[in-house]
């Protein structure tokens, strides 16, 4: 063998010995903490709108040991002078499915969300531990941290806090109705959870087709049984009348409520649409302004018999969610 195949060989065989004339790499050098870091930095997804606005993909809002962390997509309108009103969204999907970026028949809700940021307000889509991950009451608690999280970073993203409103479809409907029911009541909050006093407060709250009262919707079901509701709130058999009253939004209903919208289909198979109109005695009765919607003839997500019926029901619903937190959060209503 020649003394350069000996020479290739032996490089080959020992990679850590440069071969003669090549000079040694410079040590790698990369920035070290004095801590372990849990921090994520892998740069933020960034996306445009029309109109200006701008998305932020998978921001964390919570970390809990032993769980995913917890993210929100964020849509901020243009900068211009003032904060802007926030509206947290809570997807639906029978507290077993679901994602942020998905409501009912609308064929690209993310775009749906960027036009209501492009009117005056920051939109947040809220993902939530589901309920084979974590039973009743992490999702609320989830919607609690997400509130505070958002405003406790008012200045990063533009928000008043205290023009805040809260929306939902189906089991985000139910998460959305209880967070904005239960303001100031520290039982739904995490064990050692520390919080200024209503920082998990909204002041107007659009609920489409959601879960208001268990006992009601339960006995509504063949044989009295709800699985959708069991797994929720980890019952082994028949849920107790306690479960069921601590998961309803209707328990938590005073005069001190904020301001609520309620839309429903009249055949609703999933969630009767009985569920709102309970609601919206107990609102009425408790002095809570609430405004209601029943679209005749259409299912669960606004589903009519035809497409078209489904897309009428679909808009009517969304320009009335619109339009009620125009009124309820821009400004010049808010003070009144």
């Amino acid at each position: 063998m020649s003394k350069y195949l000996l020479t290739l060989a032996l490089a080959m065989a020992l990679p850590g010995i440069a071969s003669a004339g090549t000079a040694k790499p410079a040590p790698r050098v990369f920035p070290v903490a004095a801590a372990p870091v849990l921090e994520d930095h892998y740069p933020v997804h960034v996306t445009q709108w029309p109109g200006g606005v701008t998305s932020l993909a998978d921001v964390t809002y919570s970390t809990i040991p032993g769980y995913r962390p917890m993210i929100v997509d964020i849509y901020m309108p243009p900068k211009s002078a003032g904060p802007k009103p926030l509206v947290l969204y809570i997807h639906g999907g029978g507290w077993v499915a679901g994602h942020t970026r998905h409501s009912g028949a609308l064929a690209d809700f993310p775009a749906a969300l960027a036009r209501l940021a492009g009117e005056g307000f920051v939109v947040a889509s809220l993902e939530y531990r589901l309920a084979a991950e974590a039973p009743f009451p992490a999702q609320v608690q989830d919607a609690r941290a997400a509130l505070r999280f958002l405003k406790g970073n008012a200045t990063r993203f533009g928000i008043d806090p205290t023009r805040t409103g809260i929306w939902g479809g189906s089991a985000g409907g139910h998460l959305s109705a209880l967070t904005a029911l239960s303001c100031g009541d520290a039982s739904l909050d995490a064990p050692g959870t520390k919080a200024a006093p209503g920082s998990e407060c909204v002041q107007a709250a659009a609920i489409w087709y959601g879960v208001f009262d268990f006992a009601a919707l339960s006995a509504s079901r063949p044989g009295g049984q709800d699985g959708a509701a069991g797994k929720l709130l980890g019952c082994n058999g028949p849920c107790t009348a306690e479960k069921f009253a601590a998961a309803s939004p209707t328990t938590y209903i005073d005069a001190k409520d904020p301001p609520f919208l309620l839309i429903h289909g009249t055949e609703d198979k999933t969630v009767p649409v009985a569920q709102s109109h309970l609601a919206e005695e107990k609102l009425k009765a408790a002095g809570v302004p609430v405004e209601s919607i029943y679209i005749d003839g259409v299912d669960h997500s606004f589903i009519g018999k035809t497409p078209a019926q489904t897309r009428e029901a679909t808009l009517r619903a969304m320009n009335a969610t619109f339009d009620f937190f125009h009124a309820r959060l821009d400004k010049k209503s808010a003070a009144k």
